[in-house]
């Protein structure tokens, strides 16, 4: 593999796994901003590292691995006074969390053909609520309807995309 086609493969891979990344970062942070922070520099770690990675091994585990040692670094490095999780606990929570990624993945990919088989109407619904400042207040102003009628479609959305993903999850399983 010529080292054109590993930075390709590599960059697909970080990319491709920002989400499972992120996911795993802030089960040990559970601070939004930190998290990102930690996400940062542990994608910038990858990619000075990125020719210690061994092409077709678990991608995944190995950024992991550098976000674990992101975290602790973090941890130490934060001022302010506030009760933390034990070296311990936070090996024991990482542990976790890899053990329950796959799965985590596999319903995420689900989510996703579910939500494209939603009609175009009720996608946005969700999409626009979940958009970064937005509220069922501001969605029922934007679209003129009242909050309580805009709570109870994206409940119904959301009970379909829950059994949806239930289904496809069990066909695949």
């Amino acid at each position: 593999m010529n080292e054109n086609s590993f930075s390709q493969d590599f960059a697909l891979c970080l990319t491709r796994h920002q989400t499972s990344l992120y996911g795993f970062i802030y089960s040990l942070v559970e601070d939004r901003h930190a998290a990102e922070d930690i996400l940062q520099q542990t994608n910038l770690t990858l990619l000075q590292k990125s020719d210690e990675f061994t092409p077709g091994s678990d991608f995944l585990a190995w950024a992991c691995t550098v976000a674990r040692y992101k975290v602790r670094r973090a941890q130490r490095d934060v001022a302010r006074q506030r009760q933390r999780l034990s070296e311990g606990v936070l090996e024991q929570v990482a542990r976790q969390f890899e053990t329950h990624l796959p799965r985590l993945d596999a319903r995420r990919h689900a989510l996703r053909g579910c939500l494209d088989k939603l009609p175009e109407r009720d996608r946005r619904l969700i999409e626009k609520r979940y958009e970064p400042g937005s509220s069922v207040q501001r969605l029922a102003e934007e679209i003129g309807r009242t909050a309580a009628a805009v709570s109870q479609k994206l409940y119904r959305i959301r009970i379909r995309l829950t059994d949806c993903v239930r289904a496809t999850l069990a066909r695949e399983g």
